[in-house]
């Protein structure tokens, strides 16, 4: 007997600061607009009505956009129509959320699921009058970035207060790893009440790519990836690599190669690099397309992962996805997604002393077996627990638990 097929439901994602639809490479684009783009379209494809309010940031912007997929996403008015920086978007989540509340008030969505803080702030505003569930996915935590980045954090200073209450007002909390739930629970949000969720990977896209072997006497290639960004250690991978010799270093991320010269922080680290006598092998490449990311991650010896923290990490993940052994500092997330000595080494926070970060690399470069096999169990980790189906299930078994509708579901031909 087929059974019945599950209720399909008007589900409204709230990304305040990160669109679905943004390039890749902008200093506020990045792993969150991964996140809500890729969930998005996996609502879709297996049937639900699916909308992304996120800010309009641009004149002449369409107050809609349907993607291939389906998924409407909506550019709400709420402050001036350019970029502004996200931890300047504060004083317009009022206006962010009254426009929520009215559109809610024609069209009821099942759940909301509201994406980082200031999200959370404007989704359940909208959501009060109607009473509909919301679910927060933090993707960050204040009291983390205050921790490692002291009076160099730029987050507005209520943000702590205000991530405690959207933690005991949501319905629902989905936090990525243990480590965030840790966090959670020290806010005063109840165990209970959170769900861990990991993030999704496209296994698919990001598979092993066919690439050229190394010739003899060919530099060993590392590879880091991610925002420029002090907090992304990269400047930590130079310094190591002018103890490591025959091997070169490239950093994907950041603007377009040609605008890298106007860039602070590529400025910072061309110095840093020039400073340890490396800058002949260090490669600033700029923003990647997503298209040539699993060739680039393919073609690396070694993925270095170095930040000072990481709320969960997609890129050790897309890493082991393309077969790519992974060196990670044990941080936030990683300390979940890399297993240390199985598909990657995990090695001591940023501060840590007596450690040699340099001998690291040069012991995993010199062993080529070792790499081999943290190569092999990285793809099959990454296919056993990070799939985007995985994720979306994950999340749909939450949407469930609150509302009647949406209900998981299965997509035809699996997938990642």
């Amino acid at each position: 007997m087929t059974p019945p097929s599950p209720r399909r439901g008007r589900i409204a994602l709230v990304s305040g600061h990160a669109s679905p639809l943004a390039e890749l490479g902008s200093p506020d684009a990045g792993g969150q607009n991964v996140y809500v783009a890729q969930l998005a379209s996996r609502l879709a494809r297996r049937g639900h009505d699916v909308t992304v309010y996120t800010r309009r940031d641009r004149a002449g912007t369409p107050t809609m956009v349907r993607t291939p997929e389906g998924v409407k996403v909506v550019h709400v008015p709420a402050g001036p129509p350019a970029v502004v920086p996200r931890d300047e978007l504060l004083p317009w989540m009022p206006d962010f959320g009254a426009y929520l509340s009215r559109m809610w008030r024609l069209a009821r969505p099942e759940v909301v699921h509201a994406h980082y803080w200031m999200s959370g702030l404007a989704a359940l505003a909208g959501a009060r009058e109607a009473r509909i569930p919301v679910v927060q996915s933090f993707h960050a935590l204040g009291t983390v970035k205050r921790r490692y980045e002291g009076t160099e954090d730029t987050s507005p200073r209520e943000r702590v207060d205000i991530e405690s209450r959207i933690g005991r007002e949501a319905d629902r909390i989905i936090a990525t790893c243990a480590d965030e739930v840790n966090e959670l629970v020290a806010m005063g949000i109840p165990r209970t009440r959170i769900t861990v969720v990991p993030c999704g990977v496209d296994t698919t896209h990001f598979s092993p790519s066919p690439v050229g072997g190394r010739w003899p006497g060919a530099p060993y290639r590392l590879l880091s990836v991610g925002r420029l960004d002090p907090r992304k250690g990269f400047d930590r991978a130079i310094k190591a690599l002018a103890a490591v010799p025959n091997a070169e270093l490239l950093i994907a991320g950041g603007p377009e190669a040609s605008l890298l010269f106007a860039d602070p922080e590529a400025e910072r680290l061309r110095k840093i690099a020039f400073e340890y006598g490396v800058a002949e092998r260090v490669r600033l490449l700029g923003c990647v397309p997503q298209d040539t990311m699993p060739q680039l991650m393919s073609g690396a010896d070694l993925l270095l992962s170095l930040p000072r923290y990481e709320p969960f990490g997609l890129v050790p993940i897309e890493a082991m996805a393309c077969g790519t052994p992974v060196l990670a500092t044990a941080v936030g997330g990683q300390l979940d997604t890399v297993a240390d000595g199985v598909t990657g080494t995990l090695v001591p926070p940023w501060g840590t002393p007596d450690h040699d970060l340099a001998a690291t690399i040069r012991d995993l470069l010199d062993d080529s077996a070792r790499r081999a096999r943290y190569g092999v169990a990285g793809r099959a980790h990454a296919l056993a627990r990070y799939t985007w189906e995985e994720a979306t299930d994950g999340i749909l078994r939450v949407y469930a638990q609150l509302s009647p509708a949406p209900q998981p579901s299965v997509v035809a031909g699996g997938g990642s």
